[in-house]
Formats: structure tokens, C-alpha cells, sequence
């Protein structure tokens, strides 16, 4: 399994926080569930932090079965679609989005 993360790294502006995830929620999420190959996509909204530690407001992963899923959604039209969508929700954003793609392992908890 093949998860791509897109890490918000940085603060949502004073006073946006429920519209910056109004949006994700209505307008990205409904874009990243469209990319070609994807099985699921997850996001998670940071609660609290340790101190001194930096803020990551938003985590997205997109979990995809193998590695030619990632390639076929990097090139599909909803994730361009969702890029440029991407630059009004950066409006109310101070930071910066960097991704990783990661080969996950999944262990039940006993």
C-alpha cells in the first residue's frame, strides 16, 4: 500500500479556521476522492500539539494499492482540478504544503 501525504505546515490566519475546513471538506475532499487509482482518502485536523513542536493544521493522505495508482492519479484531471482549488484555500493559510509518499504496513492492535 502506497500513501501520498500532503502536509499543511504552518498556521490557518486568525479568524478562518472554519471556513479553511469548510472548504477542504466541500470543495478538496470532494476533488481527492475523484484521483484515478485512489482506494481512500483521509484527513486529519491537528487538536493540539507538543510544545515547541511546529503546527500541521492539515494532514492529507491518499492511499493508493501500488505504486502505477499513484502515477495514474498524479496525472488525472482532478488532482489539477484540485491544485488550482488548492490556491484559494492558501488564502487563508500562512506556510507552506510539502508531500511524501510512504509504503505503509498496517499492524492490529492486540
Amino acid at each position: 500500500m502506497i500513501v501520498r501525504y500532503a502536509f499543511f505546515e504552518g498556521s490557518i490566519r486568525d479568524g478562518m479556521e472554519e471556513d479553511f475546513y469548510k472548504f477542504v471538506d466541500e470543495k478538496l475532499v470532494p476533488l481527492w476522492t475523484q484521483f484515478d487509482g485512489a482506494i481512500e482518502v483521509r484527513t486529519y485536523a491537528e487538536r493540539e500539539r507538543d510544545e515547541g513542536a511546529p503546527g500541521f493544521p492539515l494532514i492529507l493522505a491518499i492511499i493508493y494499492p501500488d505504486r502505477a495508482a499513484l502515477d495514474r492519479a498524479m496525472a488525472c484531471d482532478a488532482r489539477f482540478k484540485s491544485a488550482d482549488e488548492t490556491k484559494n484555500l492558501l488564502k487563508m493559510f500562512d506556510g507552506r504544503i510539502h508531500h511524501h509518499v510512504t509504503e505503509a504496513a498496517v499492524y492490529p492492535a492486540t
